[in-house]
């Protein structure tokens, strides 16, 4: 990989501190191919962690589309991108992969031993023998509000798709936004904040019938407020909203909960020196290795002859991509083919040994 002004594969050095951690494979993307990647790996014994900028597994299935129905996953008339995703975390527990969320991988160097490093926006780092670019159309990051300087209160009085409420205990919360997130965080908030105001820019939302029945029967009863407008300023305790009639609102509070629905980002992917067709990776299809040795792309960021951007065809990318990774996590060593109906070996790996037919 040639190139100047890039996060590139050139032989890196390893005296930064704290330790990186060292891991057969890191997948980025913790979205269903990302999922089932880990599957694949975990049958070949092979340890993984993953990243994902968003705050829980699941991606573009869970983020863009979490309640539509999906028909075409094999096996499955019908499910839903939440529900997918649980089945693929429930499938894949047994191995125990690492996540690592609200992080998106920023470096990626080729060290000396021709493992690769790779740095996080967290300051994290990993040493892994191979890597695995699960990340679809990008990073998924979440939509900031539009106010100059509001960034200096993001994680103290700013927060972008919180995974955990119980931090607002006792709180006066403001949540901004008008979509299903928007609203079960606002409802589910009720039950932990001291105070919860919903704010949306129209009193119309983009959200589930029942969810929005439930948000509107709260307001009824007084349990949560509601103001339409757009926020216009914050200085860290007060949120000032410009309402539909030109006016302004204030409300003072401790925490703003931002749920403004998520963008895809190529982000530094773009830099790592891959020759990109149109802000994809191109990949072989024998084991959906990139140009570069040990590192992978699979599902919507890879592209090649015939490409397909469908769940089931990451899947079966994710399986051979796998079975390349083994080769280089364990050289010289025969993998003998197994299968999950048979092999005791992988009984006891999925934690079903015993079972009979």
């Amino acid at each position: 990989m040639e190139g100047q002004g890039r996060q590139d594969l050139g032989a890196g050095a390893l005296s930064q501190s704290p330790a990186p951690i060292e891991t057969d494979a890191l997948i980025i993307g913790a979205g269903p191919v990302g999922l089932f990647q880990a599957f694949q790996l975990g049958l070949l014994e092979i340890s993984c962690h993953i990243v994902d900028a968003l705050p829980a597994a699941g991606g573009q299935c869970v983020a863009l589309y979490g309640h539509k129905p999906i028909y075409d996953i094999p096996g499955t008339p019908v499910t839903s991108g939440r529900e997918l995703a649980q089945s693929l975390l429930a499938q894949v527990a047994p191995f125990k992969p690492v996540f690592h969320f609200g992080e998106q991988v920023a470096t990626l160097e080729r060290q000396a031993d021709q493992r690769l490093l790779l740095g996080t926006s967290a300051g994290r780092r990993f040493l892994a023998k191979t890597v695995f670019i699960a990340a679809g159309v990008g990073a998924f990051v979440p939509k900031r509000i539009a106010l100059e300087d509001i960034g200096r209160f993001e994680g103290q009085s700013l927060f972008y798709h919180p995974d955990s409420l119980e931090r607002f205990a006792g709180q006066a919360v403001v949540v901004n936004g008008g979509d299903d997130t928007a609203l079960e965080t606002a409802i589910a908030l009720t039950a932990v904040a001291r105070q919860v105001t919903l704010v949306h820019r129209r009193d119309g939302f983009q959200a589930d019938e029942a969810t929005v029945a439930a948000m509107r029967a709260l307001v009824a009863e007084g349990r949560l407020g509601f103001q339409v407008g757009q926020p216009s300023g914050f200085d860290g305790h007060v949120l000032r909203i410009a309402t539909p009639d030109a006016s302004t609102v204030e409300l003072p509070l401790d925490a703003v909960v931002a749920c403004l629905g998520i963008s895809p980002r190529l982000g530094p992917i773009a830099d790592w020196g891959f020759e990109l067709e149109r802000k994809q990776v191109p990949v072989d299809t024998e084991k959906y290795q990139t140009r570069e040795a040990g590192v992978f792309a699979v599902g919507d960021i890879n592209t090649y002859p015939g490409k397909k951007k469908l769940i089931v065809c990451g899947f079966h990318e994710a399986t051979l991509a796998a079975w390349g990774a083994a080769a280089l996590v364990f050289p010289g060593k025969a993998i003998p083919l197994q299968y999950t109906t048979t092999s005791t070996r992988l009984h006891a790996l999925l934690g079903v040994a015993g079972t009979k037919a």
